[in-house]
């Protein structure tokens, strides 16, 4: 009987560890991927739960949507190890909706959102991800893990004191184990140990089956119960609009973000309409929708060492077959177990490194400052959309001030002072264009006068709106002005709006 030779795992390439039919051959690497689904679909109960709770639904519409979103997105995702569930940036958003007109509008509103979703990612709008600098990068992650953190602390206020030992002692095994073995995920190896310890010393302290009634069947499908007519379309549109935007930003840059971690590539444009493609999905089986959730995936890639798509897809089983399978027994594990794995993903997202003493000193100032800036935006508002829009921004506004001081211009006078030769270097936009118009002696220069453009680009049509300024001052004075050096875009843009613009 022939054998297959697996390869191990350490001599496999980023990309060989992504592949799912490699990932199946090799049983060291398939029970990492499903014990790492495991945890996840742990980690995940809870959280959709509480996601739940803040969109106003019951707690199946939550649970639900984590199953539902984690199966749909293990398939037509465009980043594999990557974990799609219920959040709270969507939960928000759609709050209003829910209290205004009940649970069929957030449905429908569901279903749009992953239509728009669709549209938007087969349109190219991940395309867009290449104008987020790296500090807004640094910002959103050490943003989203001191609101990971900030999330927990309910669960650490007025409990038993009881509670702050095995969340320490959860912290230390997370901590202390993969020194010693990786072969289990340290974050499954905490939850069993401290939920064995607290049902054998009984001790009373919150537990999963405190959040909410778990569920005891599968979802079916369940189209919403809303009139299909203008009105409700106007209703739910905004809703929709809004979550479909929140979601794509918070997937797309963590995808990003897993690629680093990883050393892989992904497809942008795929998560994208594979959003999408899971919302709608998700709302068909009465789901409140969501997108790729940072802490469950940085459970599932850090913690767990995850890399396929298999782990996505067992996150989802697995936490439907706990809920209504073995719903009694995860209803006992304690909420120091999940919370101490939360405070371990918080600290393993954390860029550390951004705050040492030795990169603020080498670091830019701006770049700090945009970083700053989009952490506190995100906290202040707790919407990962609005600090990530601040912050890029602020890093537009500090870029464009930055290269406006990059322009000078040179002025050389011939042989003769029969002529006088202005030379422009820089990049030309309407930030270091305004300033143009005066570095030019209109009076005192000779009648004849060239502007050398070769070491310039012009941007927008503030320049050329600043050139037909300065040419048309010197034809006033009777001085004749020759523009030379022009490349060749700049060159037809300056011949399709020139004299146009006044």
């Amino acid at each position: 009987m022939a054998t297959v030779k697996v390869e191990p795992a350490s001599t496999l390439t980023p990309e060989q560890r992504q592949s799912v039919w490699g990932t199946l051959r090799s049983p060291r690497r398939l029970k990492t991927e499903v014990l790492a689904g495991l945890v996840v679909g742990l980690a995940l109960i809870p959280e959709a739960i509480a996601f739940s709770v803040i969109a106003g639904v019951d707690p199946r519409v939550g649970l639900f949507a984590a199953f539902t979103m984690a199966v749909t997105i293990a398939f037509v995702g465009g980043r594999p190890a990557m974990i799609s569930a219920a959040t709270g940036a969507v939960a928000l958003v759609i709050a209003p909706l829910v209290k205004s007109h009940g649970v069929d509008y957030l449905i429908a509103a569901v279903i749009l959102a992953g239509v728009i979703q669709v549209l938007l990612g087969i349109s190219g709008v991940a395309k867009l991800m290449r104008f987020i600098p790296r500090s807004v990068m640094v910002g959103f992650v050490n943003s989203l893990a001191i609101l990971v953190f900030m999330a927990q602390l309910p669960e650490l206020l007025g409990v038993p004191w009881l509670v702050y030992p095995l969340v320490a002692l959860a912290l230390i095994i997370m901590f202390v184990l993969p020194r010693f073995t990786q072969a289990v995920p340290a974050p499954l190896v905490a939850i069993v140990v401290v939920t064995v310890i607290a049902v054998v010393a009984t001790l009373v302290v919150p537990t999963v089956g405190d959040k909410g009634e778990l569920p005891d069947s599968v979802p079916f499908l369940h189209l919403p119960q809303v009139p299909f007519t203008w009105e409700t379309l106007q209703v739910i549109f905004p809703f929709a609009l809004a979550m479909a935007f929140v979601g794509l930003l918070e997937s797309l840059l963590t995808a990003k973000l897993v690629d680093d971690i990883t050393d892989t590539r992904s497809s942008k444009t795929r998560e994208a309409w594979g959003q999408g493609v899971a919302n709608i999905v998700t709302g068909c089986f009465g789901g409140m929708g969501g997108c790729a959730m940072i802490g469950q995936t940085m459970i599932n890639v850090k913690a767990s060492g995850a890399r396929t798509r298999i782990s996505t897809f067992f996150a989802g089983v697995f936490l439907l077959l706990l809920v209504v399978v073995l719903g009694d027994v995860v209803s006992i594990i304690p909420m120091a177990a999940l919370v101490a794995v939360m405070i371990f993903v918080c600290w393993a997202t954390f860029d550390w490194h951004s705050i040492r003493l030795s990169t603020l000193r080498t670091m830019p100032k701006s770049e700090t400052f945009v970083m700053v800036v989009t952490v506190v935006a995100t906290v202040a508002t707790e919407n990962l959309a609005i600090g990530v829009g601040v912050g890029t921004v602020t890093a537009m506004v500090m870029f464009a001030r930055r290269v406006a001081h990059f322009v000078t211009v040179q002025r050389i006078m011939a042989t003769g002072e029969e002529s006088v030769t202005y030379v422009v270097n820089g990049e030309l936009f309407f930030a270091s264009s305004n300033d143009l118009y005066t570095q030019f002696s209109y009076v005192l220069d000779p009648a004849h006068v060239v502007i050398d453009m070769h070491a310039s680009h012009l941007w927008d049509a503030s320049t050329i709106a600043a050139l037909d300024a300065i040419t048309d001052k010197y034809q006033r004075l009777g001085k004749d002005v020759e523009i030379v050096g022009l490349n060749e875009a700049s060159a037809k843009m300056r011949q399709r709006l020139g004299g146009k613009l006044s």
